[in-house]
């Protein structure tokens, strides 16, 4: 299908309903795990799972939702959206009844690996048919009614994975998926025509293969330095250095392609690199901190999982108002005037869990989030926004693929980084409270705060349990320090990088006019 047809209004509506349906399921999913985190870690109700496997089960499904973003564009081209979609729907579900059901951690990561893909699939598919179902102004109204779809979900995720884990077992965040996916896939057969491009966009195997093999071997390197809590052994450096060998190979080989899925020339556009590596910083932090938030709500202060899934709600509440406060004011201030305080004030909002304890009162943390998800909002939007519209229309695929893959790689690393960190830390302050302790006592203790508080339990030391807490809470504000330290770096990256005072342009004409409705809207935008 070469031009989009004319699709009855009623049926275009129905169209943006589906794709919110799928948008929120996929924020949904972005958020429940970390709901989970605390009920996986435990012994009994959960799979016993250490923080490393943990940092794998949340980074696993990052990681193959960033490597395959920017192939699945040139999918939908090639074989039709609908037909790339509907596939990860189906593997969506199907990934998510093998995680609900997983027998152990290694199941779980290998299920969550899965669920990436599927959703590496969806999105830019999703993207794709609202650009070729709505045209002229009406393009807009949907994608404004659509953005809303990713507060919705994060605000409902946690929420609906508390509510499960108090009444079900931790399978049923995974399990809930399945029916809405379901519902989105007769959806999509029933209403949405299978578009595609008139020119496809060659396949790029080789790069998928080498960024995959090279985040793989980074990330495992890093998690596995919290494992060990040794930088010289060889299964920590090796890893890091083979996987920081294959990203720079994965870079060169794209260099040498006329039409790369993922273009490395863009950085060298001061604003776009500067933004994208400031951006990646930005969720490096947040995915670090959000680690450490489901540890510090479940474990140490004892939250119930419905009452720590209330707790995050301020986040996403400040994400849904930061959004649209910043594009107000970047109507009226440069972009450097409203994103660097704002990413200022998100970096410290990081830092700010130095300074929450075990007897912190919850007013406090309610307005540590919600100063942090307004200032996370106020940064995504507007900057994303900025860097694509700067771009020439022919560039603005590639560049939404490299915004999207930085972002994501952020997220991963940011885990890794976050979590190693507390892993080592966490176990040189547990140390002391264990002399004397036996063998098996002293191995529990020392894997985790959740491990060490069963043990506890089991044994009726609830000394062990204190010192266990304590020792989380000073790996949390040494983890915290250094979160936003990095995050920082992102603002003195803004800083440098965007222009001082915003630009006056000519308006840029429209490629989706009424009589150019045959030219085809990049899938990644």
């Amino acid at each position: 299908m070469i031009a989009p047809p004319a699709l009855p209004k009623s049926r275009q509506q129905l169209i943006l309903s589906i794709l919110m349906l799928c948008s929120v399921l996929i924020w949904i999913e972005n958020t429940v795990l970390s709901t989970a985190l605390e009920t996986l870690a435990d012994p009994v109700r959960g799979l016993g799972a250490d923080p490393g496997q943990l940092q794998w089960a949340t980074g696993a499904y990052t990681l193959a939702f960033a490597t395959l973003m920017f192939t699945a564009g040139a999918l939908g081209d090639r074989f039709g959206h609908r037909t790339v979609f509907s596939s990860g729907l189906v593997i969506f579900a199907a990934s998510s009844l093998w995680a609900a059901y997983a027998s152990g951690a290694s199941q779980l990561i290998a299920a969550r690996a899965a669920m990436g893909v599927g959703s590496g699939l969806i999105t830019p598919a999703m993207m794709a048919i609202l650009m070729w179902t709505f045209t002229g102004p009406a393009r807009a109204a949907a994608i404004g009614i659509f953005s809303t779809s990713a507060g919705v979900g994060m605000a409902a995720g946690p929420v609906l994975a508390g509510t499960l884990l108090d009444h079900f077992w931790w399978g049923s965040v995974f399990l809930i998926n399945v029916p809405i996916a379901a519902l989105a896939f007769i959806g999509l057969a029933v209403l949405v025509p299978n578009f595609r491009s008139p020119t496809p966009r060659p396949l790029d195997p080789a790069g998928m293969l080498l960024s995959i093999g090279g985040l793989v071997a980074l990330a495992y390197g890093l998690i596995r330095a919290g494992q060990v809590t040794e930088w010289s052994r060889t299964d920590v450096w090796a890893p890091i250095v083979f996987g920081l060998v294959l990203l720079a190979v994965f870079v060169l080989v794209e260099l040498r392609l006329k039409a790369p899925s993922f273009d490395p020339r863009l950085f060298a556009q001061r604003a776009f690199g500067g933004g994208n590596v400031a951006l990646g910083l930005l969720l490096f932090g947040v995915a670090a901190i959000t680690f450490y938030n489901a540890f510090y709500l479940q474990g140490a202060l004892g939250f119930p999982p419905m009452k720590a899934g209330l707790a995050n709600i301020p986040t996403a509440l400040g994400a849904l108002a930061g959004a649209p406060l910043a594009s107000r004011l970047v109507r009226r201030l440069p972009l450097r005037l409203v994103a660097v305080p704002a990413l200022t004030v998100g970096a410290l909002t990081m830092g700010g869990y130095a300074f929450l304890g075990l007897q912190t009162p919850l007013v406090w943390i309610e307005i540590l989030l919600l100063l942090q998800g307004l200032s996370v909002g106020m940064v995504i939007g507007p900057v994303t926004a900025a860097l694509i519209s700067d771009l020439p229309l022919e560039q603005a695929g590639a560049g939404s693929a490299v915004t999207n893959t930085v972002r994501q790689t952020g997220s991963v690393i940011g885990i890794a980084v976050g979590g190693t960190i507390m892993s080592i830390v966490y176990r040189r302050a547990i140390e002391p409270s264990l002399t004397g302790a036996s063998g098996p006592v002293r191995e529990q203790a020392q894997v985790s705060a959740e491990q060490a508080r069963h043990v506890a339990a089991t044994i009726h030391q609830p000394s062990l349990a204190r010192a266990a807490d304590n020792a989380f809470i000073h790996a949390m504000h040494v983890g915290a320090g250094w979160i936003a330290a990095i995050a920082l770096l992102g603002t003195a990256v803004l800083l440098v990088t965007l222009p001082a005072a915003g630009k006056k342009k000519t308006p840029a004409p429209q490629p989706y006019r009424e009589e150019a409705r045959s030219a085809e809207p990049r899938s990644t935008a």
